[in-house]
Parts: structure tokens; C-alpha cells; sequence
């Protein structure tokens, strides 16, 4: 390996993006967070490092694991690199925009680095995009940030969505009264999290009809609310569910051509969420395309309550996105000799084309047109196309 080489090698898990990819990802983002603003969700821009206390508490605690740490030498206190950023986000709402009326709406994209990889997802480094509605626990705030995610979604072109809806503190709140031991009640989560029917009834006592009836209840929306109906449930869970269900029925009224499933027994990923949660899917591709859920901001006592704030938002991934929505379509790109009119010039880019202009003058300048990727060449203040070679 020579020396040029050894200095473009980068660590696993992280990649240069070149044109046009670079260029195409830019614009996916600001399309989907104008829609956000469109609706009311006001922009903000977090830092990439914060203090390692804040980055990982709460809801952060998720991905804990996956953040990066350095030491701070101003502070001399441990830093993070952030891995999410709705942790941040909520920090925000309940310390910088505490005394903001609510609900408070707000949008934002950046980038997020993490220590590992997964199958589905080999980058370490990758781009979010996200709204949280803020302040109301109105069943309507998550039915409003389903409605927004999807119209985004569909608005850049990803095809054949699906919501997959789920409610978290479900099974938890089944089990927490069956007195399992620690070792037990997790053989027993997993048993669920795999949907082993026989593996449920061996360890799920006096529960294990229920449970495995819990876990009939997956599948379209419609039929899945049929069997969950059945289900005997604490009044905690069986609130879950009115509102999974005033969820389903929103979803159905403001865009009915998304295809809504439910699992009532996933939890991977949602172990923080503390009601409804949903995962977006694109058939065809195995990751998410996106993610979210109801939670509680961290509290702060700034005109909060001790409990924090219930609030709920969703997080969109650009890496996923980027292998379904269809390839960028390049922008014609017109070459301008030396001494072109530069008001004509300007009017081609307000019309959308890429102008590339002449640093020297050429014997052959069709021939450094195509050179540099131009389909057309300015002549005489005309457009020119030039013939393929």
C-alpha cells in the first residue's frame, strides 16, 4: 500500500460519499425536514458532543453502549459523541425551551456516530432525520407525527410503506405481576421476542394462555385489534390499547393507503418508549426506514414536572432510505465559454441548470464540454446540445 492509499484508508463502518450520492442525500433531508416545518415543527440544530451524562441518560441509556467517549480537556469531564439524536432534542425541549408554550413541535437533522455496526445497518456514521410533538399525551399528537412521517416518506418517493404498529409497556406490565424470577422472566421476554409458542407455554404459567392469545394478535391491523379485544387486561395495558386502537383508526381516516400492521409483543428497541410505539418499513428492504414512539423527556424543573413531559416523535434513517427511494436524476448541465453574458448565465441556474464555466479559452470547446459532463454548450446566447461521442 503506498502512502496516498494508507491515507484514504478509513476505520470499518465509515465511508467518503461522492458525488452524485452526496448531493442526492443532501436533498432527501431537506425535503423531508421542509415538510416537517411546513406543519408547525420549528428546526433545531444540537451539537455533535455533548457531556456524557446527558447524552446517555433516560431514554439515552438506550444507546449508551454505542457512543463514543473522549475527555473534554477544557471541563477535564468525560464527553460523547452522540449516537441519537432525540435524547438531544428533549433535552432542549425541557432546559433552552422550558417556559415555550406546548405542545412544542420541532424537527431536526444531523449526523450520529456509533462504536458498532449491525447486520443491517454496516455504517457507524449515518445521517437522521426527525420531529417530536412535545407536552401532550392526546393520542391525536401520535396519529399527527405518524401522518407527517409517512406524507415525508411518500414525498421522496419511498415506496410500498408499511407502519408497524407496537405498544412496549404491554407485555411488561402482563409480566411484572406473575412473580418470576429475574432468570425466568427473561427466558421469558426472549421466548415472546421470538414468538416461540411452545417455549411461552412451558414458562408462562398461569399466564401462558394469555400470553400466546397476546401473541395471535400480530398481523393487520384490523384482525390483530380483534384478537387484542379478547385479551383480559390491568387497566394500565388495556388503556395502551384504546389508544393503539385510536391510533389505528386516525392512521386509517388521514392516509389510507398505508398498510398498518401490529405486534403487540415487540419490544426490541422500544425498552425506554412508555406507550405506542411504530416502526416504518418499505417492502422489499429488511431495516426500517424509520422509527419512533411516545416517551417522557428528562425533567428539569424549569416550569416541568418532576416526571418529565410525555411527548412523541420519530426518527428517520437516510442510509435505509437511500437504498429504496429511485436514483438521483442528474440536473442538465450547460458549458459557458469565456465571456458568455453572466445576466443570461444566471437565469439558466434560476431555471435549474448546472452552469460550468470556462476557466480558458479552447480550440475545441464541444470537445471540453463533454470533457466535463455537459449535455448542452452555450453559443452566440443560445443552448446548444451537444452530439453524444
Amino acid at each position: 500500500m503506498n502512502e496516498l492509499e494508507n491515507k484514504a484508508l478509513l476505520p470499518a463502518g465509515l465511508r467518503d460519499i461522492l458525488p452524485p450520492e452526496a448531493g442526492h442525500e443532501a436533498g432527501i433531508r431537506e425535503t423531508l425536514v421542509s415538510t416537517f416545518v411546513g406543519h408547525g415543527y420549528d428546526r433545531v440544530k444540537p451539537p455533535l458532543v455533548e457531556f456524557e451524562d446527558g447524552l446517555t441518560s433516560g431514554a439515552g441509556a438506550a444507546v449508551s453502549a454505542d457512543t463514543f467517549r473522549l475527555m473534554d480537556p477544557v471541563s477535564q469531564r468525560m464527553m460523547g459523541v452522540r449516537a441519537d439524536m432525540t435524547t438531544q432534542v428533549a433535552r432542549i425541549a425541557a432546559s433552552r425551551l422550558g417556559d415555550v408554550p406546548r405542545p412544542l413541535r420541532l424537527s431536526y437533522t444531523g449526523e450520529v456516530l456509533r462504536t458498532r455496526t449491525t447486520q443491517l445497518r454496516p455504517e457507524r456514521q449515518f445521517a437522521q432525520v426527525g420531529a417530536e410533538l412535545i407536552g401532550t399525551k392526546s393520542a391525536t399528537a401520535d396519529i399527527e407525527i405518524i401522518q407527517i412521517a409517512v406524507e415525508s416518506l411518500q414525498k421522496i418517493g419511498v415506496p410500498n410503506l408499511s407502519v408497524d404498529l407496537n405498544i412496549p409497556p404491554l407485555v411488561p406490565a402482563l409480566m411484572d405481576g406473575m412473580g418470576l424470577l429475574s432468570a425466568d422472566y427473561q427466558a421469558l421476554r426472549e421466548a415472546l421476542d421470538r414468538k416461540d409458542v411452545s417455549a411461552v407455554r412451558e414458562r408462562g404459567q398461569d399466564h401462558a394462555k394469555e400470553l400466546c392469545r397476546l401473541m395471535e394478535g400480530t398481523g393487520a391491523a384490523d384482525q390483530a385489534l380483534d384478537v387484542l379485544s379478547t385479551l383480559s387486561l390491568p387497566s394500565a395495558p388495556a388503556g395502551e390499547l384504546d389508544r393503539l386502537k385510536a391510533v389505528v383508526e386516525g392512521i386509517g381516516e388521514r392516509i389510507p393507503n398505508v398498510n398498518i400492521t401490529i405486534d403487540p409483543v415487540e419490544n426490541r428497541g422500544f425498552e425506554y418508549h412508555t406507550g405506542v410505539g411504530f416502526t416504518f418499513f418499505s417492502r422489499g428492504e429488511r431495516g426500517e426506514v424509520g422509527a419512533g414512539g411516545r416517551y417522557v423527556t428528562p425533567p428539569n424543573g424549569n416550569n416541568i414536572s418532576d416526571d418529565g413531559e410525555p411527548a412523541t416523535g420519530f426518527t428517520l434513517f437516510i442510509d435505509t432510505i437511500l437504498r429504496v427511494v429511485p436514483a438521483a436524476k442528474p440536473s442538465p448541465r450547460i458549458f459557458v465559454p469565456r465571456g458568455s453574458d453572466a445576466d443570461s448565465v444566471a437565469d439558466l441556474r434560476g431555471d435549474g441548470w448546472v452552469t460550468i464555466a470556462a476557466l480558458d479559452q479552447f480550440d475545441d470547446p464541444d470537445a471540453e464540454a463533454r470533457r466535463q459532463g455537459c449535455d448542452h454548450i452555450l453559443k452566440a446566447g443560445n443552448l446548444v446540445p451537444l452530439d453524444k461521442d
